[in-house]
């Protein structure tokens, strides 16, 4: 079973839709017992961190998430949710990943938010990339990134080198948005249905 976590994100249907593409089944839940069994635990998130937290905090599911040791795998702000801190209102977040989430400077020719398809640049080897040819791209929606570092399996440049898939332990995440990255966004979803629990 897999326990999709509402933080109150919008793009939760789309990320339900791309699992049944799939054959998985999911249930989207605040509810801390269906969470803590589920074989995977999936925390997508769009919109604002302090938002996000303050939804979690709320329906008690801080320390929740960070004792799971089954697969997780946050979506776009999922994923930033994951790590200690965010400029975005000064937020502390979940800390089961060590970095900081900082915005995008605006430039000539690079938009903020970062929206659209960008390459991915494989730096570490891991499962989630199991199948996903050299360049692939993906496609993104975000202000906000966390800097390239020990935990990033793959990066992309948009003025700063960022994370765009990161994992540690039993904990991942994607920047971007797979269930709208075509193929190779399923191949993603894929590769983490298919992980050991």
């Amino acid at each position: 079973m897999i326990a999709i976590i509402d933080s109150g994100g919008a793009n939760i249907a789309s990320v339900q839709f791309a699992l049944e593409r799939l054959g998985a089944t999911s249930v989207l839940t605040q509810d801390v017992s269906v969470i803590q069994s589920a074989d995977r635990v999936l925390l997508p998130g769009v919109g604002a961190a302090p938002v996000a937290m303050r939804t979690l905090r709320d329906a008690n599911l801080i320390e929740c998430i960070r004792q799971l040791r089954q697969p997780v795998l946050g979506i776009c702000l999922g994923m930033q949710l994951l790590f200690s801190h965010s400029d975005e209102g000064n937020t502390d977040l979940l800390g089961v990943l060590e970095g900081r989430c900082t915005a995008f400077t605006p430039a000539p020719g690079r938009a903020v938010p970062h929206m659209g398809w960008n390459s991915l640049q494989q730096v570490a080897s891991h499962p989630l990339m199991a199948g996903v040819p050299a360049s692939s791209h993906v496609y993104f929606v975000h202000s906000f990134f966390v800097p390239a570092s020990d935990t990033t399996i793959a990066a992309c440049d948009y003025g700063d080198r960022f994370t765009a898939i990161a994992a540690h332990k039993n904990f991942m995440g994607c920047q971007f948005h797979p269930e709208r990255s075509g193929q190779v966004g399923a191949q993603i979803l894929k590769n983490f249905l298919e992980m050991p629990s």
